[in-house]
């Protein structure tokens, strides 16, 4: 059965960086269109960037430039690369791959950026 796993979440400073990693398992990556989208406090998930199975990417206008998706196939790890957050950017992040008709998600790690 398909399960991610994402981790790198944490409380960082204006201007800071971070690293999100999603470990799949149960399901090989390259094969899949994925992504993050995350969930800001008192708000519904948006998308923040995917990736599809040909390696196209897309990111919402508020992360362009900053943020950075990329995987690693012989890991079967996904990544988002966070810089220069902003207090904007705190919510909780999420892992999806889709799956069949469906999308599968992991249970999400928290990103807190302080001004």
């Amino acid at each position: 059965q398909v399960q991610l796993v994402e981790s790198g979440g944490g409380l960082v400073q204006a201007g800071g960086s971070l690293r999100l990693s999603c470990a799949a398992s149960g399901i090989i990556f390259r094969s899949r269109n994925m992504g993050w989208h995350r969930q800001p406090p008192g708000k519904q998930r948006e998308l923040v960037a995917g990736i599809t199975s040909s390696g196209f990417t897309n990111y919402a206008d508020s992360v362009k430039g900053r943020f950075t998706l990329f995987r690693d196939n012989a890991k079967n790890t996904l990544y988002l690369q966070m810089n220069d957050l902003k207090p904007e950017d705190t919510a909780v992040y999420y892992c999806g791959v889709a799956s069949g008709p469906t999308t599968v998600w992991g249970q999400g790690t928290q990103v807190t950026v302080s001004s």
